[in-house]
């Protein structure tokens, strides 16, 4: 393999990009940045703990759970989960984020990088209750880089067309976790927790 080592390499393999693709940056919300937030039930919050290692982590609640509080500043619940809090712990070292706003159905996204701190007792936190959840946390972000994102990757993957998904193609999570995670739990006790009870405890902690 050869590597790429320097920018000027890079730029000489895949050339400068256009005047309106460099133009396209805004620091701060427009109203139909709001709109999109607000029709959006998913996106990928990125971070980076000081040492540089990453963490992607998905994010999804009914449309419009990314709160925007004015212009420049947004909020994320936290919702009950694995108590990992790989993305929370770096934001505690390293508050630069970046975050994609998808909506299902629609190639381009809304792409948001700035600088995020986690906050409890807000009263924002209010209106963020779903089923009886109100978040114990959330993620603040504000806003330094907006930009809306071309739908090329959601073309060449077709990732909306039912007719590409092969659901089966991988054994099924129940199986996963028990060759992987837990392999000492009977298949059917993780086939039960995978079950309909899974869903039912989304917004339980």
């Amino acid at each position: 393999m050869r590597e790429i080592t320097d920018e000027q390499e890079l730029r000489r393999l895949v050339g400068e990009p256009a005047p309106q693709a460099l133009a396209k940056e805004r620091d701060h919300l427009h109203e139909l940045d709001r709109a999109w937030l607000a029709a959006s039930p998913f996106c990928l919050l990125a971070t980076s703990a000081p040492d540089g290692t990453c963490d992607v982590s998905p994010r999804g609640d009914p449309p419009g759970f990314v709160q925007v509080l004015d212009d420049r500043i947004l909020a994320l619940p936290e919702r009950p989960g694995n108590r990992r809090v790989d993305g929370l712990r770096n934001v505690l070292g390293n508050p630069h984020v970046g975050l994609l706003s998808l909506l299902p159905g629609r190639g381009d996204g809304l792409r948001i990088n700035g600088r995020a701190r986690l906050v409890t007792d807000a009263p924002f936190l209010d209106d963020m209750v779903v089923a009886g959840h109100r978040p114990l946390l959330a993620v603040v972000v504000e806003v330094e880089q907006v930009f809306s994102h071309c739908s090329k990757a959601f073309l060449r993957s077709a990732l909306w067309d039912p007719t590409t998904w092969t659901p089966e193609a991988v054994p099924s999570r129940p199986r996963l976790a028990q060759a992987l995670e837990r392999p000492e739990v009977p298949l059917e006790e993780l086939e039960r927790y995978y079950g309909p009870s899974y869903a039912a405890g989304l917004y339980r902690s």
